[in-house]
């Protein structure tokens, strides 16, 4: 930079210091000013240096030596594959494309590198300068992963390849419509029996007395099973809109516990079955949402009651945990459940036995939900079963500061 140079940017800086200092003084805030100063400086120094642009990438085989060096790492501390082609070979590729493809992939023909149908297809494609809307590769990788391969042309003929991990978006989208058909079939199950056994009472069954009991005695109890599923959508639904924001009232899980069995004892299903609770002396509040673990305790004690052996009783326990965390432990004396069922028991809608939970009045929510909770409180749910002995479901929450 020459001297003329030097003193026209002295003067300009000057100028916008000054600018930036009276609109502080006519009453600017602050931040506007920062911005100002930052902006006008930084604008300066673009006019002044307009050869400090983005380093273009390297235009021969030499790519990948000490020539494109910074446009290497900066291609290398991008997260998603990326290879530049010259004449159907390979002569860039970042971290994460060797990653994915192998390190030996640099001057490999790329359709013998990618080895899938569909890209050495799409490769061979001339773009004739169209944007390229790209196409999914399955199995690339590993068998469940999905990419979304785009190709663009650059000016001087190579080509640059853009892979994009299109997995989770996948597997979010199967969950939502595995979701929205199971949550149709649940409600269309009940709601056939209640138009099914309403047709039945118009016509001549409803003429006498017992059948007409016995079917309102059906339909009351369709309807309250599509309420409880009703009921759990909707609270399910509201607890994943609040799980970024995690709860912190005082909440005393001791006295809460209590109150749930009571509530829980009083039900006719309950009535043979007692609860043995066991409490350590010394037990912080946790830091949650009364409502939601009230929930997961009716949840959680409410299978145990289910799935336990008749006249068995239900063991509860409360204690300090590692880490500033409180423990709740429930245990049942059940059948118990085989241990290949138990990583997906927190599943929406699955079951061990469906039969047995829907004749006991289960959506087969009530898992989900609670992981859900206890996901929101920054928790930890562990479930441990073993058939013939009953399961165990062990809650840790995050104790109140």
């Amino acid at each position: 930079m020459n001297s003329f140079d030097s003193a026209w940017t002295a003067a300009a800086a000057v100028i916008v210091t000054i600018a930036a200092l009276v609109g502080f003084l006519l009453g600017a805030p602050f931040e506007a000013v920062l911005i100002f100063l930052t902006g006008g400086i930084g604008a300066i120094l673009l006019a002044i240096y307009p050869r400090a642009s983005t380093p273009e990438l390297p235009s021969s085989s030499a790519e990948g030596t000490n020539a494109g060096a910074s446009a290497n790492e900066l291609l290398d501390a991008l997260t998603d594959p990326l290879l530049l082609i010259r004449d159907g070979r390979i002569v860039v590729a970042n971290t994460a494309a060797r990653t994915l493809l192998g390190a030996h992939i640099l001057g490999e023909d790329v359709r013998t590198a990618i080895r899938h149908p569909a890209a050495s297809e799409h490769l061979a494609r001339p773009l004739d300068g169209a944007i390229d809307r790209g196409i999914e590769l399955m199995g690339l990788g590993t068998r469940e992963q999905r990419w979304l391969m785009r190709v663009a042309e650059l000016t001087d003929g190579r080509r640059l390849v853009h892979l994009v991990d299109r997995s989770l978006a996948h597997a979010a989208e199967r969950i939502r419509v595995d979701f929205v058909a199971n949550a149709s079939h649940e409600l269309r199950t009940p709601l056939a029996a209640i138009l099914g056994f309403a047709e039945t009472l118009g016509g001549e069954a409803g003429a006498d007395e017992a059948t007409r009991i016995r079917f309102l005695g059906v339909i009351m109890k369709e309807a309250q099973r599509m309420q409880t599923l009703v009921d759990d959508l909707i609270s399910l639904s509201r607890i994943e809109a609040e799980k970024h924001r995690a709860p912190d009232d005082a909440v005393d899980l001791r006295a809460l516990t209590g109150e749930v069995t009571r509530v829980i004892q009083d039900q006719p299903a309950s009535r043979d079955r007692t609860f043995e609770i066991e409490a350590a002396g010394e037990l912080p509040p946790v830091a949650g949402d009364r409502a939601q673990l009230s929930q997961l305790l009716h949840n959680i004690v409410g299978n145990a009651i289910k799935y336990g052996r008749a006249g068995s009783p239900v063991r509860i326990a409360l204690a300090p945990a590692d880490g500033g965390m409180v423990r709740l432990t429930v245990e049942d004396q059940g059948d118990g459940i085989d241990p290949k069922h138990i990583p997906r028991l927190t599943e929406r809608f699955y079951r061990v036995d469906s039969g047995r939970s829907r004749a006991m009045g289960g959506t087969g929510l009530g898992l989900s939900i609670v992981k859900h909770i206890v996901e929101r409180h920054r928790g930890r749910l562990d479930i441990a079963s073993v058939p013939g002995n009953g399961t165990t479901v062990t809650v840790r929450l995050p104790a109140a500061p």
